[in-house]
């Protein structure tokens, strides 16, 4: 319930978070990106919206977030984020995922589900699983268990970064504070949610 509202309620978390450690919020937003995208037990951490209401607040006047410093923040988090699990993967490999203690935090139909996706579509899945909450942080798992090429994957991971980041901050920026969207927030962040998870679902209506 915790976790549920603080999604819903992310723009007041924000705000309060701000006014509570001023430029302290750049190392939680690093942290944040970070755990979601390279720890494979945290991908339920709320990656799309936090950066949506962090964009939409670089827009407010006074704030201490400043745009180019959230989307610089979020792209090299997420860059170390996925390197990281990716050697993780490549060390331990996906059975790990199974018999060792972090396996009652792992759901198998998950990680089945990225394993699918990451055969489907090969390399562009680094890129692709950017935009999939839950998904994106097992495929980077996924790719260094397969031995996927670390060139291929650092390509691939660098561009979606860049892409994923900038997207979803400048989103917030240009679309946070337009009244229709501020007054109906909540709503925007399931919204956000509910497309991001769109190409879940579409191999299945298919």
């Amino acid at each position: 319930m915790a976790l549920i509202d603080f999604i819903l309620h992310i723009d007041a978390h924000m705000v309060s978070l701000v006014h509570q450690y001023g430029m302290g919020i750049y190392p939680i937003l690093f942290a944040i990106v970070f755990i979601e995208t390279g720890v494979v037990v945290f991908p339920f951490l709320p990656g799309d919206s936090f950066l949506f209401a962090a964009g939409a607040l670089t827009a407010l006047g006074g704030s201490v977030l400043h745009l180019p410093y959230v989307i610089g923040i979020c792209i090299i988090a997420a860059i170390l984020g996925d390197t990281m699990n990716y050697w993780i993967g490549h060390t331990l490999g996906v059975r790990a995922l199974y018999h060792s203690p972090i396996s009652r935090f792992i759901k198998e139909d998950k990680v089945k589900e990225a394993e699918n996706f990451f055969n489907e579509r090969g390399k562009w899945t680094i890129f692709l699983g950017r935009f999939m909450p839950f998904i994106r942080t097992f495929i980077p798992f996924i790719a260094g268990s397969s031995k996927m090429h670390w060139g291929t994957f650092s390509r691939f991971n660098i561009f979606g970064a860049i892409v994923w980041g900038t997207v979803i901050t400048l989103a917030g920026f240009f679309l946070g504070n337009i009244p229709v969207v501020s007054d109906h927030f909540s709503l925007i962040m399931l919204l956000i949610v509910f497309i991001s998870l769109v190409p879940v679902f579409i191999p299945y209506i298919k």
